[in-house]
């Protein structure tokens, strides 16, 4: 009979990208990969992934400082401290800290492969180039496509 993961505060998986700091939470071997979870620290003014959309993962967000951006084929959403965004699989989205202050969300994915995205990606860009400049190379791996014209209809 499986028992309870206690991840204590400030402990657990950290990873670097750019100006962001990401502590895995749960990279999926509690659950089977059926559930990732993380927390992501943006300094204000810090772009975030490209416009995209998953095949194969819904995530969400829950805001627990500052404010983040989401961008979507509709739209733009600030969300603020508290609220709580829903992204289901081949929703368009992204995400950003456009504002001055520094922000901080938990996110959970499913199912759970997607923390290796992460990894990846910031292994590629201890090499010096972007995010979004290595996100395009590594991001198809994990069923997961770049919306180049806001509307594009996900296949």
């Amino acid at each position: 009979m499986p028992d309870i993961t206690l991840v204590e505060s400030e402990k657990g998986e950290v990873i670097k990208m750019g100006p962001v700091t990401i502590r895995i939470l749960e990279d999926g071997r509690n659950t089977d990969n059926r559930i990732g979870s993380m927390s992501l620290t943006i300094p204000g003014k810090t772009p975030g992934p490209i416009l995209h959309w998953h095949r194969m993962h819904d995530e969400t967000f829950l805001v627990t400082k500052g404010r983040i951006r989401f961008t979507t084929d509709k739209g733009i959403v600030d969300s603020k401290a508290g609220d709580y965004v829903i992204v289901p699989t081949k929703a368009i989205h992204t995400f950003s800290n456009p504002f001055d202050e520094e922000a901080e969300f938990f996110n959970t994915f499913t199912p759970a492969y997607y923390v290796d995205y992460l990894r990846m990606l910031a292994e590629a860009m201890k090499g010096g180039e972007s995010m979004q400049e290595k996100q395009r190379s590594i991001m198809a791996q994990f069923a997961t496509f770049e919306v180049e014209v806001p509307g594009e209809v996900p296949k």
